[in-house]
């Protein structure tokens, strides 16, 4: 291949935008050459790496966008620190068919026993799925509600919030919610039912939720909403927190999730 030709397809591979290939062209028809490659195999070893290289991209770009307060994964889950948690259960929601199929997740437990950690990994999962994915506390949330309301942008901030396909509510009951806020909350949960699911995390079991919003009557028409097409995980275990703590004697296990 003379040089001019190389050129011309360096040409071609930026104006189709093919940037992995354009950066990998030489490498590639050198191996191609090497292994004595036909058409077929130089093609697919092409769109391969052009595919593995803009899929990559694509799960970085939507991960930021998903806001996550960090990056943690399923398999960096010390499942054997919670042993009462179904592992099985958790692997099922690994693949996201509960995003397919449009059922919230519900993540209940007392603080530090991995909530959001689980929350923050199966919302990774969705995102290598090709689903966008938003995470926000419940505080934040119903802030910034409460002030689009005050500004009149409230229907836009809504539509912010059901628009990605998979919705992620951490820290439910860790504030109380005044009336306004349950109101905003039960709003944006209606918005979202039967249209895209919502993964929640919460420290307190479903029956305290009308002491969380304030109204068992809004707390009992969230609750049927979520748990209509809803899943329940609960866990019952130490926290990960101060589990180092625990094993050395300075807490005990039930003083560390009260």
């Amino acid at each position: 291949m003379t040089a001019a030709q190389l050129e011309r397809l360096h040409e071609h591979c930026q104006r189709l935008r093919l940037f992995q290939s354009r950066d990998r062209l030489e490498a590639l028809l050198q191996d191609a050459s090497t292994r004595e490659w036909n058409y077929a195999d130089f093609l697919e070893a092409v769109l391969s790496e052009e595919v593995a290289s803009k899929t990559e991209k694509h799960v970085a770009m939507r991960t930021s966008l998903a806001r996550f307060p960090f990056v943690k994964t399923l398999e960096a889950f010390d499942f054997s620190y919670q042993p009462a948690l179904d592992k099985k259960q958790v692997q099922a929601l690994a693949t996201c068919r509960f995003v397919e199929t449009g059922e919230n997740v519900i993540l209940l437990g007392p603080p530090g026993v991995g909530k959001t950690h689980l929350a923050v990994g199966l919302g990774l999962k969705a995102i290598a799925h090709g689903y966008r994915v938003l995470f926000t506390t419940a505080a934040t949330l119903i802030s910034t509600l409460t002030k689009a309301m005050a500004e009149g942008r409230l229907e836009e901030k809504l539509k912010g919030y059901t628009v990605p396909r998979l919705l992620i509510l951490d820290e439910i009951g860790y504030l109380p919610i005044d009336r306004l806020g349950a109101n905003l909350f039960f709003q944006l949960i209606s918005r979202r039912y039967e249209r895209g699911p919502v993964i929640l995390t919460s420290n307190q079991s479903f029956a305290n939720w009308g002491e969380i919003f304030g109204d068992r009557v809004i707390a009992t028409a969230i609750l049927d909403r979520l748990l209509h097409h809803g899943i329940t995980v609960t866990i019952r275990g130490d926290s990960y927190r101060l589990k180092e703590k625990i094993r050395a004697g300075l807490l005990k296990g039930t003083e560390a999730t009260t």
